[in-house]
């Protein structure tokens, strides 16, 4: 590899001196190397997003901050074909594999294409009101219906391949993919999956039902939820969130299919180390 494209949690980095550190380093060897000029960007709805234009010759983004950082990055990225890999800024970092002291020996990989890369499933979700069908938006980790005003109890309605399977009285319902099962999902008691695994993991958020356990589905699936009404036949609100960015609102009667995307996140892994023992370490 000799382009490269830094992405950067400026308030983990305020000064960038991490960033020029690493950037100099990949240029004294030899490298093409530009940082993102982010613009934070407001949609009519209220959503914040940072907007940079990535070089399409770019052959990999280095992502310097946290799992966040990682899924706007992946944000930036979609479609691109280019893969990530995080400089961990951040605390735990699932997906953050380099530790900063360790970035000169991981920029000496990356320069001699020692690596692989893996291709993450990523999760698409459409709003349907009637007929209407709104845009597609993606999510690396997880998209999340839960509320976004008062404390309460809602209804929701659960169908895969537009076949009834349960329904729930909960706070609200996370889809992972296996990369966001270390997310939200893990910490609403869903269980921690393999980020290769092709599965969907569907889990209530503090249900009031008997049967509140995540339910695994196949990744050729397409689930599709149903606000339901309220107490009295109430209208409900709530809220769709795709990795804590994209929001959409939603109300009793409204529809939300989730199913997996076509395009992918790749991810570049320096280490043979296994899931499995890199998440021991984390959970110590």
């Amino acid at each position: 590899m000799k382009r490269f494209f830094i992405f950067t949690n400026k308030s983990k980095d305020p000064e960038m001196k991490e960033t020029a550190r690493i950037r100099s380093y990949l240029e004294a060897h030899g490298a093409i190397c530009e940082v993102a000029e982010m613009e934070r960007a407001v949609d009519a709805s209220g959503n914040r997003e940072y907007l940079c234009t990535v070089p399409e010759e770019s052959e990999c983004c280095i992502v310097l901050g946290g799992d966040g950082t990682m899924l706007q990055a992946s944000r930036n990225v979609l479609e691109k074909n280019i893969p990530l890999i995080g400089v961990n800024l951040g605390t735990l970092g699932y997906m953050t594999e380099v530790e900063l002291s360790e970035a000169e020996s991981a920029m000496d990989k990356l320069l001699n294409d020692e690596y692989e890369i893996e291709d993450r499933m990523m999760l698409q979700g459409v709003l349907c009101q009637g007929e209407e069908k709104g845009v597609t938006n993606y999510a690396l980790n997880d998209i999340v219906i839960a509320r976004c005003s008062s404390i309460q109890v809602f209804s929701f309605n659960v169908y895969v391949n537009d076949m009834p399977l349960t329904s729930y009285q909960a706070d609200g319902i996370i889809l992972s993919s296996p990369t966001g099962s270390t997310a939200y999902n893990m910490s609403a008691g869903g269980p921690i999956v393999d980020p290769k695994a092709q599965i969907l993991l569907l889990t209530p958020i503090c249900s009031h039902n008997a049967n509140s356990r995540t339910i695994l589905l196949s990744e050729k699936d397409k689930v599709t939820i149903e606000i339901g009404e309220g107490r009295g036949g109430c209208i409900q609100k709530l809220e769709a969130s795709f990795d804590g960015g994209k929001r959409i609102i939603m109300e009793s009667g409204d529809r939300i299919e989730i199913s997996r995307a076509e395009p992918v996140t790749r991810i570049l892994k320096l280490s043979s180390e296994s899931f499995l023992n890199i998440l021991r370490k984390k959970l110590v």
